[in-house]
C-alpha cells in the first residue's frame, strides 16, 4: 500500500457528515493502518512518477488534479517493481505497458 493510499483513506472520514458513514471509514482507515506498513514516496517513487506522466501525457490524458494522487500511487507500484491492485483499472488502461495493472 502507498502511503498515499493511506493518505486518501485518512481524509475519507472527514469528507462525510453521516455518523454512521464516518464510523465505517474510520474503521477502514485503522483496519488499513493495522495490516499494511505503507511505501513511502521517496526519490524512487518520484522518479517513477515522471515515467507515469510521460506515459499518460502521450496517451492524450491530462495528469492534473485529482488524478495526481492516483498517478503517486500507480509511481508507487512502479518504483518498488509490484502490481497496481485497483477497482479502478480503466482509469489506468494508458499504463499498461508500463506496470501491471490488476483489477479487484
Amino acid at each position: 500500500m502507498s502511503a498515499v493510499t493511506l493518505a486518501e483513506l485518512a481524509a475519507g472520514p472527514h469528507a462525510v457528515v453521516e455518523p454512521s458513514e464516518r464510523a465505517r471509514r474510520q474503521e477502514q482507515l485503522q483496519r488499513a493502518e493495522a495490516t499494511f506498513d505503507p511505501l513511502p514516496v521517496d526519490v524512487n517513487v518520484a522518479r517513477a512518477y515522471g515515467r507515469v506522466y510521460a506515459h499518460v501525457v502521450a496517451a492524450g490524458r491530462k495528469p492534473r488534479g485529482r488524478r495526481t494522487l492516483d498517478l503517486l500511487i500507480a509511481a508507487t507500484a512502479l518504483a518498488a517493481g509490484l502490481p497496481l491492485y485497483t477497482r479502478n483499472a480503466a482509469d489506468f488502461s494508458e499504463l499498461a505497458g508500463l506496470l501491471e495493472i490488476v483489477a479487484i
